[in-house]
């Protein structure tokens, strides 16, 4: 697999496609500011291609026995795991990942992939009982067609997987809008699985804009699943398009999260957690507890470990770094304005609060790792997504008060609770509003074989990955048939 890549083309029906109007984005490192390299800007014309190649493969990839297709998944599973470094890297390049974290990413790409495509022999059904006699059903899982999957930067070779596998194992062909800011690991993935053996045209590659390109995948009567990873706005606007021609729609989208410091709590592993939830990854997940709610009697020792912990913190893509750069200009000045926000509205930075100076991160989309206190529970960033390396403190008395903070937000996504007490932890991950409650770890944490989803502006209502995925990428027949005596 090559090193560096000049241009990166669409990936239609097995082969590299260049975009039909030969326009190009320009793509530049995270960590530097440096050009990396030229992305196709894709056109309408150009996801209409892919979604044609895609529907024209459907019927013989769909045609293959469960078991079939999962063997094919697992042939594309080895040659992750050969080339489990090379895709490392390109991760580590492209997002600014300090080499670790894109080695863990890629690891776990590789074990949602293993499971998934254990899945071809384990693509149940059920038996069901008839109240007539002589009469027996059952239900079968069958595919919806073409599956339009959208993946954000943030993780991209573990949004590939995520989406991908279950919609294969389902019989699904697939066109993938690749991430803006992470366009070379979909293409290599994309190599991988014409090497491992994958009919062409049942997996697409469409780089470049949400709009155009990314929007014909919600509009096209031809995509007939939609998956959406993203902005709670975006995931709002797809809804209501392709709702419109009762397309299924699976969104998993922004949240708030809280992690909740009681105070019988071991404090130092708290610390740990919130730490990890808050700044890891750059802060650029979902499911980032960026609020953080401490008892009054250990919010001085909290406040002052966590600071303490954020400001040995250290910045770069070298190996041993703990956080490296969020992924664009774009994103890196729009969190430095919500923290000139929060400034404004009260909010007291601890630590943090801006860009580095130092002379090898200057150039870089660096975000220093901050905590703010002093805010009101209605100010912007107490509410509002920001996607960095930014943590809000929030004081409370006791847990009744802070289970109504905690839900005090329209996204529902993760939530966890530090405490030693069982009856404590299990009353408060029973009230919390969200998809996923943790006791004594980070607000994140989902396995291949999890749910993961939220309630409220958090998503939709649907849950990826575990087994639920397959309601997302598959239909639910049921079967009956009537014996009659008379003709044994």
């Amino acid at each position: 697999m090559p090193n560096n890549i000049s241009y990166i083309p669409n990936w239609i029906n097995g082969q590299e496609a260049q975009p039909k109007t030969a326009s190009w984005l320009d793509k530049f490192n995270p960590h530097n500011g440096e050009l990396l390299c030229h992305v196709a800007d894709s056109s309408e014309s150009d996801t209409q291609c892919a979604i044609q190649s895609a529907v024209d493969a459907f019927p013989a990839w769909s045609d293959l026995t469960p078991v079939k297709r999962g063997q094919i998944l697992a042939d594309i599973v080895s040659a992750m795991k050969r080339n489990a470094d090379a895709l490392a890297d390109c991760v580590a390049l492209e997002t600014g990942k300090p080499p670790q974290d894109a080695k863990g990413e890629t690891g776990g790409a590789i074990l949602q992939a293993e499971y998934f495509a254990g899945e071809g022999m384990r693509l149940y059904g059920r038996s069901l009982a008839s109240g007539m006699p002589g009469k027996y059903s059952h239900t079968v899982r069958q595919p919806r067609g073409v599956a339009g999957l959208i993946v954000p930067a943030n993780t991209p070779i573990a949004n590939i997987a995520w989406k991908t596998f279950p919609a294969l194992i389902c019989g699904n062909s697939v066109v993938l809008k690749a991430a803006e800011d992470a366009p070379r690991i979909a293409l290599l993935f994309a190599r991988l699985t014409k090497e491992a053996g994958l009919p062409d045209g049942v997996f697409n590659v469409i780089q470049g804009r949400g709009q155009p390109a990314g929007a014909v995948l919600v509009t096209d009567e031809r995509v007939n699943v939609i998956s959406f990873t993203g902005s709670t706005g975006v995931g709002r606007w797809i809804a209501e398009v392709a709702g419109k021609r009762l397309a299924r729609v699976s969104l998993e989208l922004g949240g708030k999260n809280p992690l909740v410091v009681c105070d019988d709590a071991d404090i130092d592993q708290a610390v740990h957690w919130a730490a990890l939830s808050a700044f890891s990854n750059a802060g650029q997940r979902c499911a980032a507890g960026s609020r953080i709610i401490v008892f009054r009697t250990v919010y001085e020792e909290f406040k002052e470990k966590l600071v303490a912990k954020a400001q040995t913190l250290k910045l770069g893509v070298s190996a041993g770094c703990d956080l490296g750069p969020v992924v664009n200009k774009r994103q890196q000045q729009s969190i430095l304005a919500a923290i000139e926000t929060a400034k404004k509205q009260g909010g007291r930075v601890l630590c943090g609060g801006g860009a580095p100076t130092a002379p090898d991160l200057a150039q870089g989309y660096y975000i220093q790792p901050t905590v703010i206190e002093g805010l009101a529970p209605s100010a912007e960033l107490s509410c509002k997504e920001v996607f960095g390396p930014v943590a809000t403190l929030h004081l409370v008395a006791d847990v009744e008060e802070a289970l109504k903070l905690a839900n005090a937000t329209e996204y529902g996504l993760t939530a966890a609770i530090h405490t030693r007490s069982v009856d404590r932890a299990m009353w408060f991950a029973q009230k919390v509003r969200a998809g996923m409650a943790n006791v004594n770890l980070g607000t994140y944490g989902s396995e291949p074989h999890m749910p993961f989803g939220g309630f409220g502006a958090s998503g939709n209502g649907t849950r990826e990955p575990g087994v639920e995925a397959l309601d997302v990428y598959s239909e639910l027949k049921n079967i009956s048939f009537l014996v009659r005596p008379e003709q044994l």
